[in-house]
């Protein structure tokens, strides 16, 4: 009987002892059990506050992009309005300035007479009045010892044609030449600039028909002849001289430049510029459409020969337009918006020009752009072609330093 008592003494023990152990590994698996759950409840009390700052965030940026849109419309209908602003104060300036200039044009030659479009007839506004006149400057020689040092006052004349063309008037006579468009086989001439501004479109005027197609606004009335370019598909560009009183071809000049070249970056239609001055008739280009700069070509009048060549140093970027004065280029800028136009950059072939000379002259604002320029030497005037408007420049004058 004692070993079975030992044997069952024994079991007892031992079964004891596994079921303390096993409800002990019970104990510290539900403990652990409630620890995680603790930590997932934690992460997930946590995960919901995030949650809900990340909303917030999203309400206090979508609201801030509201208000930065809101600003920003605010902001850009400002400057429209401090630009338009700022454009009518420039015109009411430039108004003062031509109806003050003690040494103005004639009293009654600023005034505005606007037209529609070409071949359209005149509206005359109440202001205007029977036989309205003003003067024109009688022909002058000059010494040719000159440079610009302003712009003396600004005629707006009429506003007859395209938004690009050309008008010039005959150093050597009163007619006036208006070149309507950047192409064509027509040009229409008038006895004077006061028929010009009087008549209410091409009425009036000689039409006087080509033989060929001018090509850009590049042209020059010199000493009785038309000097204009001529530009064929796939052809050099020529030069071609045109007798106004007998109607007739005289001359014809090949000019080696590429044919997709234009002279000023914001008039691209311009291959090559011819221009007339005191010292005699004058060629603008770009010999490829990889030159920086614009070169100059002095040209006989008579053969159409290239007497000498140079080098400007001006650059056909944002150029729009320029004219010789005395055997000196004036090249003028503007910017791809049309803005002010200014003459940025100045090239005199005699070197009698020092650079401190040079004058950093800005035109009245206007209306957009100059598609042409040309000078007239006996008057010291700019005939300027703006966005349709034809525009009188009269120049002020001095001495050149180094003569």
């Amino acid at each position: 009987m004692k070993p079975v008592f030992l044997l069952l003494v024994s079991t007892f023990w031992t079964l004891t002892g596994a079921q303390y152990y096993y409800q002990g590994l019970m104990d510290y698996l539900d403990n652990r059990l409630l620890a995680i759950e603790d930590h997932m409840q934690l992460w997930h009390d946590q995960s919901r506050r995030y949650h809900t700052e990340l909303l917030d965030f999203k309400k206090l940026t979508a609201e801030a992009m509201d208000g930065l849109r809101n600003d920003h419309g605010t902001i850009l209908e400002d400057l429209t309005g401090a630009g338009a602003r700022v454009d009518r104060v420039e015109r009411e300036m430039d108004f003062v300035e031509t109806q003050t200039s003690p040494r103005a044009c004639a009293n009654k030659a600023d005034k505005v007479v606007e037209q529609e479009a070409w071949g359209l007839q005149e509206s005359r506004g109440e202001e205007e009045e029977e036989g309205e006149d003003w003067e024109e400057l009688q022909s002058r020689v000059s010494d040719c010892v000159e440079i610009i040092s302003g712009i003396r006052s600004v005629k707006i004349l009429k506003r007859v044609g395209s938004p690009k063309g050309m008008w010039t008037r005959d150093p050597r006579s009163s007619k006036v030449y208006v070149f309507n468009g950047t192409s064509g086989d027509t040009i229409h001439q008038f006895d004077s600039v006061r028929d010009f501004s009087r008549s209410p479109d091409a009425i009036g005027s000689r039409q006087i028909h080509l033989p060929s197609d001018w090509t850009s606004p590049g042209t020059a009335v010199y000493n009785g002849y038309l000097y204009y370019v001529e530009q064929e598909e796939d052809m050099d560009v020529q030069v071609v001289k045109y007798d106004l009183m007998s109607g007739s071809v005289t001359d014809i000049a090949m000019f080696p430049v590429e044919s997709q070249a234009s002279v000023y970056s914001l008039n691209p239609e311009i291959v090559a510029d011819l221009a007339a001055d005191d010292e005699g008739l004058w060629l603008l280009y770009a010999m490829s459409d990889s030159e920086p700069n614009i070169n100059l070509a002095k040209m006989d009048p008579i053969t159409l020969d290239i007497e000498q060549i140079w080098d400007t140093r001006c650059p056909r970027e944002n150029a729009e337009a320029a004219f010789v004065v005395c055997g000196t280029v004036y090249v003028v800028y503007n910017t791809r918006l049309a803005s002010r136009s200014r003459i940025q950059c100045l090239f005199d072939v005699n070197d009698m020009v020092v650079s401190e000379e040079a004058p950093l002259i800005y035109f009245p604002r206007r209306y957009g752009a100059h598609a042409s320029l040309k000078y007239n030497p006996e008057e010291k005037q700019l005939y300027g072609w703006d966005d349709g408007y034809q525009i009188i420049y009269r120049l002020t004058m001095k001495r050149k330093l180094l003569v």
